[in-house]
């Protein structure tokens, strides 16, 4: 039980510090699973695929530089190819493990 508690801690801080993004260049958008912490600079996540050529960039972006092809969103991890997001997972998460252990 003390286990989980720090992890659960870890967890929601880890939610609440900045902003999360997938980051990859890849062939298939569902490929992409390496995140990163953004600098302050950085308040958008982006998805960017090119036509003609069968790759996508992630990463995170300026909102002042999102414009044309460049898909921006905000939020943690917003520039999955899932539809849930971290948050949901976060809940998800947390109340399984309060379930079991409390």
């Amino acid at each position: 039980m003390k286990l989980f508690q720090p992890l659960i801690l870890f967890l929601t801080f880890s939610a609440a510090c900045g902003l999360r993004c997938y980051t990859c260049t890849a062939a298939e958008p569902k490929s992409c699973t390496d995140t990163k912490a953004c600098s302050v600079l950085f308040n958008r996540c982006f998805s960017l695929r090119v036509e003609g050529y069968d790759m996508v960039t992630k990463g995170c972006q300026s909102s002042a530089l999102c414009y044309g092809a460049m898909s921006c969103c905000e939020g943690d991890l917003c520039n999955s190819s899932a539809q849930l997001g971290s948050s949901f997972l976060l809940i998800m998460l947390t109340s399984a493990i309060l379930k079991l252990f409390l």
